[in-house]
């Protein structure tokens, strides 16, 4: 359990990091003339239950979008950071019980 744990703790904390760069992006780029936002898609890694991979696309805007919404990057923004601090707690649980069959086993 633990070496499995620690491999998707470290494909969410990774996957995360990546979603906030892309939100970051957006909104430094907001202003930019032409600028096509980039909208970040968690997938589920191979094999099933292992992690999860990020993808990213350009979004396809309709003809009366502007572009970045502002309020919808920031909350995207809290979410992957929360992910971010989930994917830390599900490493730190993982050492800990790694630690302790370690010490069972010594």
């Amino acid at each position: 359990m633990g070496i499995n744990a620690l491999g998707a703790g470290l494909s969410g904390l990774n996957a995360n990091q990546q979603a906030l760069n892309v939100e970051g992006h957006n909104i430094a780029n907001m202003s930019t003339a032409g600028f096509r936002p980039q909208r970040a898609q968690f997938n589920e890694a191979n094999p099933a239950g292992s992690g999860v991979t990020l993808s990213v696309e350009g979004r396809s805007l309709a003809a009366n979008e502007d572009g970045v919404d502002v309020a919808t990057s920031l909350t995207n923004s809290l979410t992957y950071k929360a992910g971010f601090d989930l994917a830390a707690q599900v490493i730190k649980m993982a050492d800990e019980r790694i630690g302790t069959l370690i010490d069972i086993s010594a």
